[in-house]
Protein backbone atom coordinates (compact mmCIF):
# COMPACT_ATOMS: atom_id res chain seq x y z
CA UNK A 1 0.00 0.00 0.00
CA UNK A 2 1.10 3.24 -0.95
CA UNK A 3 0.30 6.22 1.27
CA UNK A 4 -1.25 8.75 -0.53
CA UNK A 5 0.67 12.31 -0.33
CA UNK A 6 -2.75 14.14 -0.87
CA UNK A 7 -4.93 12.77 1.78
CA UNK A 8 -5.10 16.04 3.63
CA UNK A 9 -6.82 16.89 0.32
CA UNK A 10 -9.50 14.78 0.25
CA UNK A 11 -10.47 14.36 3.89
CA UNK A 12 -9.81 17.59 5.15
CA UNK A 13 -8.26 18.72 7.83
CA UNK A 14 -8.67 18.13 11.68
CA UNK A 15 -9.74 21.41 12.54
CA UNK A 16 -12.73 21.33 9.99
CA UNK A 17 -14.20 17.71 10.99
CA UNK A 18 -13.97 19.26 14.82
CA UNK A 19 -15.71 22.08 13.54
CA UNK A 20 -18.47 20.56 11.62
CA UNK A 21 -19.16 17.73 14.36
CA UNK A 22 -19.33 20.49 17.14
CA UNK A 23 -22.00 22.34 14.56
CA UNK A 24 -23.85 19.02 14.16
CA UNK A 25 -24.64 18.20 17.86
CA UNK A 26 -21.77 15.49 18.36
CA UNK A 27 -20.92 15.43 22.18
CA UNK A 28 -17.63 14.11 21.22
CA UNK A 29 -15.55 13.60 18.01
CA UNK A 30 -12.35 11.52 17.35
CA UNK A 31 -9.88 12.46 14.15
CA UNK A 32 -7.48 9.18 13.89
CA UNK A 33 -5.30 9.47 10.61
CA UNK A 34 -3.51 6.74 9.20
CA UNK A 35 -0.46 6.62 10.83
CA UNK A 36 1.43 5.46 7.24
CA UNK A 37 0.16 8.59 5.79
CA UNK A 38 3.46 10.86 3.77
CA UNK A 39 2.52 13.71 6.01
CA UNK A 40 3.21 11.86 9.22
CA UNK A 41 6.27 10.40 8.19
CA UNK A 42 9.01 9.73 10.18
CA UNK A 43 6.54 9.34 13.04
CA UNK A 44 7.80 11.65 16.09
CA UNK A 45 5.89 13.80 18.97
CA UNK A 46 6.96 16.87 17.15
CA UNK A 47 5.81 15.83 13.55
CA UNK A 48 3.84 19.47 12.12
CA UNK A 49 0.56 17.48 11.46
CA UNK A 50 0.53 15.22 14.28
CA UNK A 51 1.01 18.34 16.65
CA UNK A 52 -1.48 20.43 14.41
CA UNK A 53 -4.15 17.56 15.13
CA UNK A 54 -3.55 17.93 18.98
CA UNK A 55 -3.64 21.42 18.73
CA UNK A 56 -6.74 21.64 16.88
CA UNK A 57 -8.15 18.99 19.46
CA UNK A 58 -7.11 21.18 22.05
CA UNK A 59 -8.75 24.27 20.88
CA UNK A 60 -11.67 23.02 19.48
CA UNK A 61 -12.81 20.81 23.47
CA UNK A 62 -15.21 23.21 25.43
CA UNK A 63 -18.12 22.30 27.79
CA UNK A 64 -20.38 21.30 25.48
CA UNK A 65 -18.19 19.32 22.87
CA UNK A 66 -14.72 17.23 23.38
CA UNK A 67 -12.44 16.72 20.42
CA UNK A 68 -10.37 13.29 20.91
CA UNK A 69 -7.38 12.69 18.70
CA UNK A 70 -4.93 9.46 18.02
CA UNK A 71 -3.82 7.51 15.17
CA UNK A 72 -5.42 4.34 13.22
CA UNK A 73 -2.73 1.42 13.36
CA UNK A 74 -3.46 -0.51 9.78
CA UNK A 75 -1.49 -3.57 9.55
CA UNK A 76 -2.51 -4.94 6.64
CA UNK A 77 0.18 -7.00 5.29
CA UNK A 78 1.28 -9.32 8.41
CA UNK A 79 2.69 -11.28 9.20
CA UNK A 80 1.84 -11.34 12.80
CA UNK A 81 -2.08 -10.94 11.31
CA UNK A 82 -3.71 -8.23 9.68
CA UNK A 83 -6.31 -5.56 11.10
CA UNK A 84 -6.93 -2.05 11.58
CA UNK A 85 -6.88 -0.30 15.29
CA UNK A 86 -7.75 2.65 16.61
CA UNK A 87 -5.22 4.23 19.16
CA UNK A 88 -6.33 6.97 21.01
CA UNK A 89 -4.44 9.62 23.50
CA UNK A 90 -1.21 8.88 22.69
CA UNK A 91 1.82 11.42 22.95
CA UNK A 92 3.49 9.15 20.10
CA UNK A 93 2.62 7.22 17.57
CA UNK A 94 3.77 4.33 15.33
CA UNK A 95 4.14 3.46 11.01
CA UNK A 96 2.32 -0.01 10.31
CA UNK A 97 4.15 -0.24 7.31
CA UNK A 98 7.62 0.20 8.80
CA UNK A 99 9.75 -2.87 8.84
CA UNK A 100 8.97 -4.91 12.11
CA UNK A 101 6.36 -3.54 12.94
CA UNK A 102 2.97 -6.13 12.97
CA UNK A 103 0.26 -6.73 15.40
CA UNK A 104 2.41 -8.20 18.28
CA UNK A 105 4.40 -5.16 18.40
CA UNK A 106 2.05 -2.59 18.97
CA UNK A 107 0.74 -4.28 21.35
CA UNK A 108 3.86 -4.53 23.01
CA UNK A 109 4.36 -0.75 22.46
CA UNK A 110 0.71 0.23 23.12
CA UNK A 111 1.80 -1.20 27.25
CA UNK A 112 4.15 1.58 27.48
CA UNK A 113 2.57 4.40 25.51
CA UNK A 114 2.15 7.61 27.03
CA UNK A 115 -0.96 9.45 26.99
CA UNK A 116 -1.59 12.96 25.58
CA UNK A 117 -2.39 14.78 29.06
CA UNK A 118 -5.72 14.05 30.59
CA UNK A 119 -7.25 10.46 30.21
CA UNK A 120 -5.88 7.22 29.39
CA UNK A 121 -4.81 5.43 26.45
CA UNK A 122 -7.35 3.10 25.16
CA UNK A 123 -7.95 1.62 21.64
CA UNK A 124 -10.57 -0.08 19.55
CA UNK A 125 -10.69 -2.81 16.98
CA UNK A 126 -11.88 -1.20 13.70
CA UNK A 127 -14.33 -2.65 11.03
CA UNK A 128 -13.18 -6.41 11.71
CA UNK A 129 -13.21 -9.52 10.17
CA UNK A 130 -14.58 -13.04 12.32
CA UNK A 131 -11.14 -14.02 12.52
CA UNK A 132 -8.92 -10.85 11.72
CA UNK A 133 -6.05 -10.07 14.19
CA UNK A 134 -4.48 -13.73 13.83
CA UNK A 135 -7.63 -15.26 14.76
CA UNK A 136 -7.70 -12.74 17.58
CA UNK A 137 -4.33 -13.85 18.88
CA UNK A 138 -1.33 -12.57 20.75
CA UNK A 139 -3.57 -11.35 23.70
CA UNK A 140 -2.62 -11.21 27.04
CA UNK A 141 -3.66 -8.98 30.22
CA UNK A 142 -1.74 -6.52 29.85
CA UNK A 143 -3.51 -5.84 26.02
CA UNK A 144 -6.50 -6.83 27.08
CA UNK A 145 -6.81 -3.41 29.33
CA UNK A 146 -5.92 -1.63 26.60
CA UNK A 147 -8.15 -2.18 23.87
CA UNK A 148 -11.31 -2.08 25.00
CA UNK A 149 -13.71 -1.44 22.32
CA UNK A 150 -14.69 -3.06 19.25
CA UNK A 151 -16.41 -1.37 16.11
CA UNK A 152 -19.67 -3.10 15.88
CA UNK A 153 -21.22 -0.30 13.67
CA UNK A 154 -19.28 0.89 10.91
CA UNK A 155 -20.99 4.04 9.02
CA UNK A 156 -24.69 3.78 9.39
CA UNK A 157 -24.89 -0.24 8.07
CA UNK A 158 -22.47 -2.53 8.23
CA UNK A 159 -22.18 -4.70 10.95
CA UNK A 160 -19.47 -6.43 12.67
CA UNK A 161 -21.83 -8.87 15.01
CA UNK A 162 -19.65 -12.46 14.45
CA UNK A 163 -16.70 -10.60 15.10
CA UNK A 164 -17.56 -9.03 18.27
CA UNK A 165 -18.50 -12.33 19.58
CA UNK A 166 -15.69 -14.03 17.84
CA UNK A 167 -13.24 -11.66 20.14
CA UNK A 168 -15.47 -11.70 23.71
CA UNK A 169 -15.02 -15.93 23.24
CA UNK A 170 -11.13 -15.46 22.86
CA UNK A 171 -11.10 -13.49 26.32
CA UNK A 172 -10.73 -9.91 24.53
CA UNK A 173 -12.76 -7.66 27.20
CA UNK A 174 -14.60 -5.59 24.89
CA UNK A 175 -17.63 -2.98 24.64
CA UNK A 176 -19.39 -1.96 21.56
CA UNK A 177 -18.69 1.26 19.52
CA UNK A 178 -19.80 3.00 16.10
CA UNK A 179 -17.48 4.17 13.29
CA UNK A 180 -17.93 7.03 10.83
CA UNK A 181 -14.89 6.22 9.08
CA UNK A 182 -15.36 9.46 7.50
CA UNK A 183 -12.27 9.93 4.38
CA UNK A 184 -13.87 13.48 4.33
CA UNK A 185 -16.97 15.25 5.33
CA UNK A 186 -20.36 13.39 4.60
CA UNK A 187 -20.32 11.07 7.75
CA UNK A 188 -20.85 14.14 9.80
CA UNK A 189 -23.52 15.27 8.81
CA UNK A 190 -25.43 11.81 6.90
CA UNK A 191 -24.67 9.26 9.34
CA UNK A 192 -27.08 8.49 11.70
CA UNK A 193 -25.06 5.46 14.05
CA UNK A 194 -23.16 6.47 17.06
CA UNK A 195 -21.24 5.54 19.69
CA UNK A 196 -22.83 6.19 23.15
CA UNK A 197 -20.30 6.52 26.55
CA UNK A 198 -21.44 6.41 29.98
CA UNK A 199 -19.14 9.04 31.14
CA UNK A 200 -19.29 10.95 34.65
CA UNK A 201 -18.86 14.62 32.91
CA UNK A 202 -18.37 15.96 29.26
CA UNK A 203 -14.78 15.78 29.41
CA UNK A 204 -11.68 14.48 27.63
CA UNK A 205 -10.60 12.42 30.54
CA UNK A 206 -13.86 10.94 31.71
CA UNK A 207 -14.89 10.29 28.34
CA UNK A 208 -11.44 8.09 28.22
CA UNK A 209 -11.42 6.87 31.32
CA UNK A 210 -15.27 5.10 30.77
CA UNK A 211 -13.96 3.75 27.44
CA UNK A 212 -11.32 2.34 29.38
CA UNK A 213 -13.96 0.77 32.10
CA UNK A 214 -16.13 -0.07 28.58
CA UNK A 215 -19.18 1.76 29.40
CA UNK A 216 -20.05 1.95 26.36
CA UNK A 217 -23.08 0.97 23.77
CA UNK A 218 -23.19 1.41 19.64
CA UNK A 219 -26.60 1.94 18.29
CA UNK A 220 -27.99 2.60 14.80
CA UNK A 221 -30.47 5.80 16.33
CA UNK A 222 -29.05 8.84 17.21
CA UNK A 223 -30.39 8.99 21.05
CA UNK A 224 -31.71 6.00 22.26
CA UNK A 225 -30.83 5.70 25.81
CA UNK A 226 -29.75 2.10 26.89
CA UNK A 227 -28.62 1.49 30.98
CA UNK A 228 -28.75 -1.74 32.69
CA UNK A 229 -26.91 -3.43 35.82
CA UNK A 230 -26.32 -7.12 36.75
CA UNK A 231 -26.22 -7.32 40.59
CA UNK A 232 -26.11 -3.99 41.06
CA UNK A 233 -23.30 -3.26 38.82
CA UNK A 234 -23.13 -1.28 35.59
CA UNK A 235 -22.62 -2.89 32.08
CA UNK A 236 -18.70 -2.91 31.46
CA UNK A 237 -18.39 -4.34 34.97
CA UNK A 238 -16.32 -7.98 36.07
CA UNK A 239 -18.22 -9.79 38.61
CA UNK A 240 -16.48 -12.50 41.20
CA UNK A 241 -18.33 -15.70 40.05
CA UNK A 242 -22.28 -15.01 41.02
CA UNK A 243 -24.38 -17.97 40.11
CA UNK A 244 -27.30 -16.05 40.06
CA UNK A 245 -27.65 -12.49 37.64
CA UNK A 246 -30.68 -10.38 38.80
CA UNK A 247 -30.43 -7.67 35.41
CA UNK A 248 -32.10 -4.70 35.70
CA UNK A 249 -32.51 -3.05 32.40
CA UNK A 250 -33.63 0.17 30.82
CA UNK A 251 -34.31 1.40 27.50
CA UNK A 252 -36.03 4.76 26.35
CA UNK A 253 -36.08 6.48 23.10
CA UNK A 254 -37.18 10.27 23.69
CA UNK A 255 -38.54 10.65 20.28
CA UNK A 256 -41.87 10.18 21.42
CA UNK A 257 -44.03 11.21 18.71
CA UNK A 258 -42.03 8.95 16.01
CA UNK A 259 -43.33 5.15 16.23
CA UNK A 260 -40.48 3.36 14.38
CA UNK A 261 -38.79 4.62 17.88
CA UNK A 262 -40.25 2.06 20.03
CA UNK A 263 -38.82 -0.76 21.29
CA UNK A 264 -40.28 -3.83 20.03
CA UNK A 265 -37.55 -6.48 21.85
CA UNK A 266 -35.21 -7.09 24.21
CA UNK A 267 -32.74 -10.02 23.96
CA UNK A 268 -29.65 -11.20 26.52
CA UNK A 269 -27.09 -12.92 25.20
CA UNK A 270 -24.56 -14.99 26.20
CA UNK A 271 -20.73 -16.78 25.08
CA UNK A 272 -20.88 -18.32 21.75
CA UNK A 273 -23.75 -15.68 20.71
CA UNK A 274 -26.19 -18.15 22.47
CA UNK A 275 -29.32 -16.28 23.36
CA UNK A 276 -30.50 -16.91 26.93
CA UNK A 277 -33.77 -14.93 27.39
CA UNK A 278 -35.86 -12.80 25.00
CA UNK A 279 -38.06 -9.91 26.16
CA UNK A 280 -40.72 -8.99 23.92
CA UNK A 281 -43.36 -6.32 25.57
CA UNK A 282 -46.93 -6.70 24.99
CA UNK A 283 -47.28 -3.22 23.75
CA UNK A 284 -44.29 -2.01 22.60
CA UNK A 285 -43.43 1.61 24.19
CA UNK A 286 -40.98 4.14 24.20
CA UNK A 287 -39.65 2.84 27.26
CA UNK A 288 -39.22 -0.40 28.43
CA UNK A 289 -37.86 -1.70 31.39
CA UNK A 290 -36.92 -5.76 32.37
CA UNK A 291 -35.62 -7.21 35.56
CA UNK A 292 -34.93 -10.78 34.60
CA UNK A 293 -32.76 -13.38 36.82
CA UNK A 294 -30.17 -16.06 35.19
CA UNK A 295 -29.39 -18.78 37.07
CA UNK A 296 -25.44 -19.65 35.34
CA UNK A 297 -22.67 -21.47 36.49
CA UNK A 298 -20.00 -21.62 33.55
CA UNK A 299 -20.73 -18.41 31.03
CA UNK A 300 -18.29 -16.09 31.55
CA UNK A 301 -20.13 -12.84 29.90
CA UNK A 302 -23.36 -11.60 29.04
CA UNK A 303 -24.66 -8.54 26.86
CA UNK A 304 -27.44 -7.39 26.00
CA UNK A 305 -29.13 -6.32 21.87
CA UNK A 306 -31.98 -4.17 21.42
CA UNK A 307 -34.50 -3.98 18.25
CA UNK A 308 -37.07 -1.17 17.89
CA UNK A 309 -40.24 -0.66 15.16
CA UNK A 310 -38.06 1.27 12.41
CA UNK A 311 -34.63 -0.56 12.59
CA UNK A 312 -32.94 2.62 13.15
CA UNK A 313 -32.53 6.15 11.72
CA UNK A 314 -30.68 5.50 8.79
CA UNK A 315 -32.97 5.20 5.23
CA UNK A 316 -34.54 1.50 4.61
CA UNK A 317 -33.81 0.30 8.40
CA UNK A 318 -34.80 -3.09 9.07
CA UNK A 319 -36.99 -3.69 12.25
CA UNK A 320 -35.81 -7.75 12.31
CA UNK A 321 -31.78 -6.54 13.37
CA UNK A 322 -30.87 -5.08 16.24
CA UNK A 323 -30.29 -1.39 16.77
CA UNK A 324 -28.30 -1.36 19.79
CA UNK A 325 -25.85 -3.33 21.50
CA UNK A 326 -24.71 -2.80 25.19
CA UNK A 327 -21.43 -3.16 26.36
CA UNK A 328 -21.21 -6.82 28.24
CA UNK A 329 -21.17 -7.97 32.04
CA UNK A 330 -18.28 -10.32 32.58
CA UNK A 331 -18.94 -12.73 35.04
CA UNK A 332 -15.14 -13.03 36.72
CA UNK A 333 -14.84 -16.65 35.31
Amino acid sequence: MTPKPEWKKLQGPPVEHFSRAKSHGYDFYTVTDHSQEADFQPPRPANANWMTTKKAAAEATDERFVALTGFEHSENDGPGGRGHINVLNTEEYINAMAPGVDLPFLYKWLKSAEPNGEGPVVATFNHPGPKQYNDWGHRDPAVTDIITMLEVINSNKKIHYEAFVNALDKGWKVSPVCGNDNHGYYGIMNQTSRTFVLATARTKAALLGAMKERRTYAALDQNIQCRYRVNGAIMGSTLDKPGRFRFDISISDPDTTKPKNKITKIDIVKDGGVVVEAYRPETPDYTVNWSPTIEDTTSKYFFIRVWNAGGGDAPNGNPDNPVAWLAPIWTGR
